[in-house]
């Protein structure tokens, strides 16, 4: 690729260009089982699987799922936390070539069900805490093979579940009795193509359900190596049988999929693994661990840290070498704090349809203040009209952010007429508004779609509405994200009453939570007479929204 004007702000032993190996994404488990067979992989409440024990487990599970009667390209669903079940069930699942769907365990069935059915999914993986909503979501449609696990069952001392404790309906699997069933550790004999389909990642849209990025083996295995390569500078100062990673981010994100998963197979790193992120129970975790080589986060995770009374006897500047933020700008007094302990941090910028990178700041290097950075080796980007999507904009003017490169999605799952809209001739239109300074440097200044970014979560307004429409006393709604200290952004349902009706915060949230995730849930509800409109009818959000940013003004 031709010469950028970021190119050289890149850290000293970045390159513009690299040759990614050609390679599948169960390869990359291949690299650590052969170069330190007998180290922790997966750490899980001091629980320990080896990086060999790992693969033959990968490998036993793939089999088993073959004789299943699942193959190549066939969707297998991961309805699972940060658990080391994830860990084998995803590459074994990748060993066939069958195509990883990711479910957020927070979804509710009215969430779950048009997802299913939308990517065909034929094995679900589940666990404990949600085999009651899987068996409601199986009511509404079909799913011809359930595997349920327990997050107890790869925990030393703890007793294994059974289908029985675990009320498994008839016809259903178990995840640890499939394993030791399996004897077969032999590699399957099927034939991936880089370019084949690897893993659908849900990401919101402003109507409708979610739209599924379609990732190839390609762009997961080419975002896996450059993040590796991106943090180099400091990764490579620890020595691989010393190296760990934090994986407090959820797996079935792309973001802890690529940089925390994948990277740590490449870096030969043990995953620590957090099945949910809450601070007290965090902060015991990382007093009994002695070096953190990696720990990829988003902006309130990081606060939450650093800010927490024990930080200082704990001694995180001894703990972290690399801290990585994403989801979200992170503040600059979150930055000072950082910085003032002495920890390497990276900030940057990226989406399910761009393998969860794209943008970031150096490392060691330039790194700017309120910037997501610097487009990633043989990624381009460029700023166009907001309103044509086609004219650059001159340097330091605002424009809707265009990426293109390998980390680009093939296109959205059952989807033409979206992807038609938003790829073209290879570039990515992201909705994002921004401007480039004359070094290159990029700075996000708006959103062109209207999502919300709260503790890391990327929430779609449009599904939230659609839920307080069903709400019988609503006679109008809209939800907008609002600044939060802690979230970044929080959710706040600004609702019209039928007349006659009346109603309370309390029971609107209520209501939401019934039918929403618990981060899409509104926080805060505000009952106005009329909402404000455009001459065709149209509520303005960001009439709302300056509305609360004014309210912050001194």
């Amino acid at each position: 690729m031709e010469e950028r004007i970021w190119h050289q702000h890149y850290d000293y032993n970045v390159e513009t260009s690299y040759r990614i190996p050609r390679l599948t994404i169960f390869d990359l488990l291949g690299i650590p089982a052969n170069a330190f067979p007998d180290k922790p992989a997966l750490n899980y409440y001091g629980s320990e699987i080896t990086f060999y024990d790992l693969r033959q487990m990968s490998l036993r599970m793939a089999n088993a799922f073959t004789e299943m009667g699942v193959q190549k390209g066939d969707r297998v669903g991961l309805h699972l936390p940060n658990i080391p079940q994830y860990v084998i069930a995803y590459y074994a699942a990748m060993s066939l070539g069958a195509v990883v769907v990711n479910f957020s365990p927070l979804y509710t069935p009215d969430e779950l069900v048009p997802l299913i059915d939308q990517t065909g999914v034929t094995t679900l993986i589940t666990f404990d805490m949600t085999i009651p909503l899987i068996k409601e979501v199986c009511k509404r449609t079909s799913i011809p093979r359930v595997i349920g696990t327990s997050v107890f069952d790869f925990m030393a001392g703890a007793e294994v579940s059974t289908p029985e404790s675990l009320q498994l309906e008839p016809g259903w699997f178990h995840f640890s009795q499939i394993l030791d069933k399996s004897t077969n550790n032999k590699k399957p004999k099927v034939k991936i193509s880089q370019d084949d389909p690897a893993m659908i990642q849900f990401t919101g849209g402003t109507t409708g359900i979610p739209k599924g990025a379609l990732l190839t083996q390609r762009n997961m295995v080419t975002g896996a190596f450059l993040c590796s390569l991106w943090g180099s500078a400091t990764v490579q100062l620890t020595t691989p049988e010393k190296r760990v990673v934090m994986v407090a981010l959820p797996l079935f994100h792309v973001y802890a999929n690529i940089v925390a998963m994948n990277w740590a197979m490449i870096n030969c790193a043990t995953m620590i693994l957090v099945p949910r992120f809450e601070i007290e129970p965090f902060m015991d975790l990382l007093a009994g661990i002695e070096r953190i080589t990696f720990f990829p986060a988003v902006p309130t995770m990081i606060n939450a840290i650093v800010s927490h009374p024990r930080a200082a006897e704990i001694n995180l500047a001894k703990k972290i070498d690399l801290l990585n933020s994403g989801g979200g700008p992170i503040p600059v007094e979150l930055i000072e704090k950082v910085e003032n302990l002495g920890i390497f941090y990276g900030e940057g910028w990226g989406m399910s349809e761009t393998t969860s990178l794209g943008i970031a700041n150096p490392v060691m290097g330039l790194s700017k203040v309120g910037s997501i950075g610097i487009p990633f080796p043989m990624m381009d980007a460029k700023l166009v009209d907001i309103e044509t999507g086609e004219k650059e904009v001159p340097i330091g003017e605002p424009g809707e952010l265009l990426v293109k490169g390998p980390l680009v999605m093939k296109e959205y799952w059952d989807n033409p007429e979206k992807t038609a809209a938003e790829l073209k001739d290879g570039w990515l239109y992201t909705g994002d508004v921004a401007i480039m300074d004359e070094e290159g440097y990029f700075f996000i200044v708006d959103r062109k779609k209207d999502m919300i970014i709260a503790g890391g979560y990327n929430i779609y307004p449009r599904d939230i509405d659609e839920v307080l429409y069903q709400h019988p006393k609503v006679a109008d709604a809209i939800s907008v994200g609002i600044p939060h200290e802690y979230r970044g952004e929080t959710v706040k349902a600004y609702v019209v009453l039928k007349p006659g009706e009346t109603a309370t915060p309390e029971e609107i949230i209520n209501f939401c939570k019934g039918k929403l995730a618990v981060y899409k849930v509104p926080k805060l509800v505000e009952f106005r007479e009329e909402l404000p409109k455009s001459a065709v009818g149209k509520i303005l959000r960001k009439v709302l929204r300056q509305e609360e940013a004014d309210k912050l003004k001194p």
